[in-house]
């Protein structure tokens, strides 16, 4: 199993202004593409990986008929897919959909019950090992990832309090212990997928990063989990929104992250840890493809998942057709 590869970042540096000063020089390690990179092939073509695509992009659109989204998704020339949720299907009937349409499923989010998983049917990170694995074998997939961070218990707004203010106040209230507990659920169901064939993975968003204290809920989960059990599945959109460099962050992460969600967001976004951005088809916002995606390859991801957030300016299959387009013809 791969180490982080030192980059002069130390873990214990905590705080806010740490992690960002972090960040930076991490950044500045990393350095910019040569001048040439706009000379060399397509860069999907140069790594020889295909383009992915997260369903969640979709919506509920499979849902309705399965075999048409899956062939709609192949199509575009999408080729591996990953997976958050099974679409009222078994895993054998999901798996059946995506062969006819020339898919891989590569990977699929598990989320977490609040209640004990009782549906045989159900794959949830909380199942039985057994169950997770043999339903991931089902679809063709050995990477289960966790979505999102469980939220803090009893966790609802205060009189006249938005969504987006009671994330980060929730989070905040909830301090570093509810990370310390999710890093301890991850070891523990890494250790239990991983004889059975599993990788397990963690999806940040942008709540991770917010400061409690001198520390911050990503700082607690890198520190507490075993990199030999947890790897990362870095969102550089959510990265981004938490006003982070996206290729310090992988640069960092170098040998832990193993998936990506290749995602866009506009400038307008403003840098914020509750769940906000303001999403757009990838190459349309702010991120440097020239040089994240490269940074991603360095730093060990090989499956590149276009995902992206609602609203949408479009129909969410013609988002995910322009999102293809742009990065099948990208040089980096």
């Amino acid at each position: 199993m791969t180490d982080i590869v030192a980059t002069g970042i130390s873990d214990q540096a905590f705080g806010r202004r740490g992690v960002l000063a972090g960040f930076a020089s991490a950044a500045l390690v990393a350095g910019a593409e040569p001048a040439f990179a706009a000379s060399r092939r397509p860069f999907f073509d140069r790594i020889n990986r295909p383009i992915g695509l997260q369903m969640y992009t979709l919506g509920d659109e499979p849902r309705a008929d399965l075999d048409a989204a899956f062939a709609r998704v192949a199509a575009i020339g999408y080729r591996d897919i990953e997976l958050p949720q099974l679409y009222g299907k078994s895993p054998a009937e999901v798996r059946a959909a995506a062969d006819r349409a020339g898919l891989a499923i590569s990977s699929f989010h598990l989320a977490v019950s609040t209640q004990p998983v009782s549906d045989p049917a159900s794959l949830m990170l909380n199942s039985e090992p057994s169950r997770i694995a043999d339903g991931l074998g089902a679809l063709g997939a050995r990477a289960g990832v966790l979505p999102i961070a469980p939220f803090p218990p009893n966790m609802k707004p205060r009189p006249g309090e938005g969504f987006m203010t009671m994330i980060p106040r929730a989070f905040a209230e909830a301090g570093v212990d509810h990370w310390k507990r999710t890093a301890a659920m991850l070891n523990d169901r890494g250790a239990a997928l991983r004889p059975l064939g599993i990788t397990l993975g963690y999806h940040n968003h942008n709540i991770e990063f917010a400061p409690i204290g001198q520390t911050t809920g990503w700082d607690v989960l890198m520190r507490e989990t075993d990199p030999r059990l947890v790897f990362v599945e870095a969102d550089v959109a959510w990265v981004a929104a938490a006003g982070l460099d996206p290729v310090a962050f992988l640069h960092r992460y170098r040998g832990r992250v193993r998936w990506m969600h290749v995602k866009d967001l506009k400038a307008e976004t403003v840098t914020n840890f509750g769940l906000n951005m303001a999403p757009t088809e990838v190459g349309s916002g702010k991120q440097d493809w020239a040089r994240i995606l490269p940074s991603a390859h360095r730093a060990g991801v090989r499956h590149f998942y276009v995902e992206q957030e609602p609203p949408f300016a479009m129909a969410r299959m013609d988002s995910a057709a322009k999102s293809f387009g742009f990065l099948k013809s990208l040089r980096a």
